[in-house]
């Protein structure tokens, strides 16, 4: 289930996702649950795949803008305008992503640790649990992704 509010407006604390894990392979936009060792004991997370391996992330925050090997991303799923973020951690702003990793953003830019952190970085694929294809609780809920 999802644990707080980094994915909303998309998803809310407490739902539970339908998972995709067999033959899976991640695409900019999916939305994923990984679990990394490094980061909250390995707690499973959910965040939006942002970019893949290869590419390249521009975050500008005087923008509030988020661009992929150059091409500033549409993204009607954020919750609110991306602000700097006060968290020194959080302070870069052009990532590149390493070979068989992926690049992961919460939807609530204000209130989510994800790639842009240094304690999180990019997620290597073997991290990934699988794609989120549906909310399955609470019913008033229930949808897919």
């Amino acid at each position: 289930g999802v644990d707080g509010s980094s994915m909303m407006p998309t998803l809310h604390d407490h739902d539970m996702l339908l998972l995709q894990s067999i033959g899976y392979t991640p695409e900019s936009g999916d939305v994923v649950v990984l679990s990394k060792k490094s980061f909250r004991e390995g707690q499973p997370i959910v965040k939006r795949v942002i970019a893949l391996e290869g590419q390249t992330v521009d975050i500008d925050y005087d923008a509030g803008t988020v661009a992929v090997d150059g091409q500033v991303l549409d993204e009607p799923y954020i919750l609110e305008e991306m602000l700097w973020p006060s968290s020194s951690h959080m302070q870069e702003t052009h990532f590149e992503v390493p070979e068989d990793s992926i690049f992961v953003m919460g939807d609530n830019r204000n209130g989510s640790t994800d790639s842009r952190h240094s304690g999180v970085g990019s997620v290597h694929r073997d991290c990934l649990l699988g794609r989120a294809v549906a909310v399955i609780w609470p019913l008033d809920r229930l949808r897919l992704l």
